[in-house]
Parts: structure tokens; C-alpha cells; sequence
């Protein structure tokens, strides 16, 4: 049901890549998706991860805190760099995540989720990447940090954006 919001879904992309090793992941690679977070994700999250905070549900409550309405909770924002992950490399193992919550996300805003690999490892016919994690709203970043994941291939599927 989530994944239904995904405003995008881009083919491919050749940039960064020689030709001999297109579709695979290199460091300095960007993965990117877009996602508009609707009232449906934030109360469906809500209820899964019984985070019940008035200023998720209660546009007065978040108004009084000083926000413009209610808020997408980060961590569902933050789902976005997994998502991106495993849509190229299905079988990911997602290992950590350090995040920075910079600016609130409203419901309704069109947030562009990317994942930069900064390092890559072979580990017994695995590869452990480090990945930059971002996501932006009208070019400005909301959240930052770092991720670790296991991959079982460097070769990427066509889920979206890889720059």
C-alpha cells in the first residue's frame, strides 16, 4: 500500500558508468526516489509503530508546537533509503543507519530519497557498502546519515534512478 505512492520509477540511468560496467554499482553511484507522503501512510504507521504523538495526528496540537500542520514521522521518511536499497539489490541485508533529522516533513510534500555508495567491499562473494543517505524536499535536506548494507550482487536492478 505504501509503495503505491512512489511518484517515480526511472529506467537506468548510464551516467557514471564505462560501458563495460553499466548497471553496476561503483562508489560515488546515486540511487534516487520520490515519495509524497499521504494522511493514509502517517496513520497507517501510526498504528504500526504505536507512535501515537499529536503532532503526526492532531494539526492543532502540531500547529501549537510551533509547525506549520502535521508531521510525517522520520522514521517512515527515513524507510525511504531500505526501500531504495532493496528495490536495486533484492536480498539486501541492511545492516545500520546514523540519521539526522534537519527540517520537518509535512504531510503531502514530494520528498526525493537518495543513497550514495561512498565505499564497497567484497566479503565472500558478498559486498558490504557504505552509502550516503539523504532525503530533500524543494532541494533542502530533511534527513541525513550513513547506511551499511550487505549486497548480494553489485549488479542493479531497474527500480529507479541510478546516477
Amino acid at each position: 500500500m505504501l509503495g503505491r505512492n512512489l511518484l517515480s520509477v526511472n529506467l537506468l540511468s548510464l551516467r557514471g558508468f564505462s560501458s563495460a560496467a553499466a548497471g553496476f554499482l561503483r562508489s560515488g553511484d546515486t540511487l534516487k526516489q520520490n515519495r509524497v507522503f499521504t494522511n493514509e501512510d502517517v496513520l497507517e504507521y501510526s498504528k504500526v509503530s504505536h507512535d501515537s504523538n499529536p503532532l503526526h495526528l492532531d494539526s492543532e496540537a502540531a500547529r501549537n508546537a510551533g509547525f506549520e500542520d502535521r508531521l510525517v514521522h522520520g522514521m517512515l521518511v527515513a524507510a525511504l533509503f531500505p526501500k531504495i536499497i532493496s528495490s536495486h539489490f533484492p536480498g539486501a541485508i541492511y545492516v545500520s543507519q546514523s540519521l539526522h533529522f534537519r527540517l520537518p516533513v509535512y504531510i503531502g510534500e514530494e520528498i526525493v530519497g537518495e543513497v550514495q555508495a561512498t565505499n564497497i567491499r567484497e566479503q565472500k562473494n558478498r559486498y558490504l557498502v557504505k552509502f550516503k543517505t539523504a532525503c530533500f524536499k524543494n532541494g533542502a535536506t530533511v534527513i541525513d546519515g550513513e547506511a551499511m548494507a550487505i549486497l548480494p550482487t553489485l549488479a542493479a536492478e531497474q527500480a529507479s534512478t541510478l546516477e
